[in-house]
């Protein structure tokens, strides 16, 4: 049999990772960041907040190659994770709501799984092929990477939105020692539309394209280890994991098709818990709540400040 042309070789990553039950898959180069100047003017002005992860390891996160040396393409998959969610009739005052990502079951572990059985298929297809996967903790820019390898383009909220199934997705990537041929990188198709910017209850989206994460909701009820300001508290409203605001007035994810994939379905129906009860949550309550939960990123002392402010919020 004739050796695979490296084109063949893609197509075939794409079919195998499309089979593992992934939504999207395109080849990004492996290479520098285009955007390494605007990421560290962005941390410079401290727009990442008590994340200090994001500027650890500034030189791999702007550079697969130094995140991983034999990296020479990066395959790059999304998942669509969109849950429409059921209508409560009165949702009660002291109910928060949870953003969608974290509704199902953890997407770490149920990604990572579907990662690393696309690395060893790979790996044993090509032999001596070199390997390393990457969900949403490794210190590599995964939206700009996804951009570069056509799953979608960075919107004016800094989501990645794909034309075809919108910004409910997971992403990740393989990165490999093969030399494949690149996707055409997506194009913005964002336009003259600003529902995100107008939208969003604390201006966290400071311009197109640009987000003050200490303002953004998300931030402020999961990676904010302290108190929240006053300005900001009465904002957040009735949010008490996260928040979607910006997703749900999108028009591309008006026609997202919903996640079929049993591990992602809401353990809770109407995307809700009551602020009342996880206020008095005990450790063992916690435990029980979060378990499998990518909710477990917050532990119950946050989790029961973020109880207050909703409650203190429907007053």
């Amino acid at each position: 049999m004739p050796a695979m042309s490296p084109a063949q070789q893609a197509e075939q990553i794409k079919a195998k990772a499309l089979s593992l039950g992934f939504d999207l898959c395109g080849i990004a180069p492996a290479g520098a960041s285009q955007h390494a100047d605007h990421l560290r003017a962005w941390l410079t002005a401290g727009r990442h907040g008590e994340m200090h992860y994001l500027a650890a390891r500034f030189d791999e996160r702007v550079d697969v190659r130094t995140y991983f040396p034999p990296a020479r393409s990066v395959v790059c998959v999304a998942m669509n994770y969109h849950v429409p969610l059921t209508p409560a009739e009165a949702p009660s005052a002291d109910s928060g709501r949870v953003a969608r990502y974290a509704l199902g079951e953890d997407y770490h572990v149920h990604i990572q799984k579907r990662l690393k059985d696309l690395a060893d298929w790979l790996r044993a297809t090509w032999p001596g092929t070199l390997t390393k996967f990457a969900v949403d903790t490794a210190p590599v820019l995964e939206r700009e990477l996804a951009v570069r390898a056509g799953i979608g383009w960075q919107g004016k909220n800094t989501n990645v939105i794909s034309p075809t199934i919108g910004s409910w997705i997971f992403l990740a990537e393989l990165f490999t020692s093969l030399d494949l041929p690149a996707d055409a990188p997506a194009t913005d198709h964002c336009g003259t539309c600003t529902r995100c910017i107008d939208s969003c209850p604390t201006g966290a989206i400071t311009r197109p394209y640009e987000l003050d994460a200490t303002r953004c909701i998300s931030y402020l009820t999961i990676e904010h280890r302290g108190d929240v300001a006053d300005d900001l508290r009465r904002l957040t409203g009735d949010w008490l994991y996260g928040c979607d605001v910006c997703q749900d007035v999108c028009p591309f994810n008006g026609r997202a098709p919903a996640a079929t994939d049993a591990a992602l379905q809401p353990r809770l129906p109407i995307g809700r818990l009551d602020a009342a009860a996880v206020a008095q949550w005990s450790p063992d309550d916690y435990q029980h709540a979060t378990r499998r939960s990518a909710m477990r990123r917050v532990k119950l002392p946050i989790f029961q400040r973020n109880a207050r402010t909703v409650l203190e919020n429907a007053t």
